[in-house]
């Protein structure tokens, strides 16, 4: 049985997010996201201002008066939320953890497709695959991504991005496209990501903490550790040289993770768990949008 707590997150998610894709969302994410194409719905008689070249010709010589085509779009996208269950996300110097920011960001996502009469699905991954959830299209679906997100039993601290993107790319052979959720405090995936952007519209979404940042910068003692691993110490980051060395180990991962984006074209958002999220998504979609 679900808990009545988490149950109350669920409705409280489901009412923040439902807001912000009704009020802003739902038609930038339609622009962004174009369907597979035109499909022909119905026939109507023509109306001034009608572009002549839908007249349909053979309706108009049977009734003796102008019909036109029309047609809609064929949308029916499939969305596959990868996101990062590893323990470094549960870290948060603010209100929010990284992977509460995470949690928001996905629900906006899924609802925001579904919205769309979109199907969404979702792959839960640390340095294995946690769960995979097939995607469909109806509000109930997306509630139960969302469920999972809050409710599931991690089974390790770790993170393989690798695997995630592998998994992916060999699961999911139907072009769709991938939201990928995590902090990037991983290397050696990038065949693994190149692979995966071949197939799949990828969009990268990093979540970050401002801690992470304001510590290099920082001067005194603090025990530090690796949140995914054991082992914890001291570290003087007073001296010049630690502070630089452990500058440099905190940003390998991020600046790789930025250049390998860059280098292949692909957009990617940035988030961090100190301000709104809802300005660099909302950012994100138009910007897209007027690409296309």
């Amino acid at each position: 049985m679900i808990p009545k707590e988490l149950i109350k997150r669920i409705r409280l998610l489901d009412i923040k997010t439902k807001m912000l894709v009704d009020e802003m969302f739902s038609g930038e994410y339609h622009s962004t996201f174009k369907g597979r194409g035109i499909e022909f719905s119905e026939t109507r008689e023509y109306q001034y201002g009608d572009d002549i070249r839908i007249i349909d010709w053979n309706v108009t010589a049977r009734f003796g008066k102008p019909f036109v085509k029309v047609y809609e779009e064929e949308r029916e996208l499939v969305v596959m939320i990868l996101f990062d269950m590893s323990s470094s996300t549960l870290f948060g110097s603010q209100s929010l953890t990284k992977r509460d920011c995470m949690i928001e960001i996905a629900a906006l996502l899924a609802f925001s497709a579904v919205e769309n009469n979109d199907q969404v699905g979702a792959v839960l991954f640390s340095d294995c695959i946690e769960k995979y959830i097939p995607p469909k299209k109806d509000k109930t679906h997306a509630l139960r991504v969302i469920r999972e997100l809050l409710y599931h039993g991690v089974q390790s601290k770790k993170t393989d991005l690798k695997t995630a993107f592998n998994w992916t790319s060999t699961v999911q052979t139907r072009k769709c496209i991938v939201f990928v959720l995590s902090d990037f405090y991983d290397t050696g995936y990038e065949k693994s990501f190149k692979l995966m952007a071949k197939r799949h519209d990828v969009i990268p979404v990093i979540i970050d903490d401002p801690f992470d940042r304001k510590i290099a910068e920082s001067g005194g003692i603090f025990l530090l550790g690796d949140i995914e691993g054991e082992e914890a110490g001291p570290v003087d980051l007073s001296d010049r040289a630690t502070r630089e060395e452990y500058k440099k180990r905190l940003n390998r991962s991020r600046v790789g993770a930025k250049k390998l984006f860059t280098s292949l074209g692909i957009d990617y958002i940035e988030i961090s768990s100190d301000r709104p999220y809802i300005r660099p998504l909302f950012e994100f979609f138009q910007r897209r949008a007027r690409r296309l």
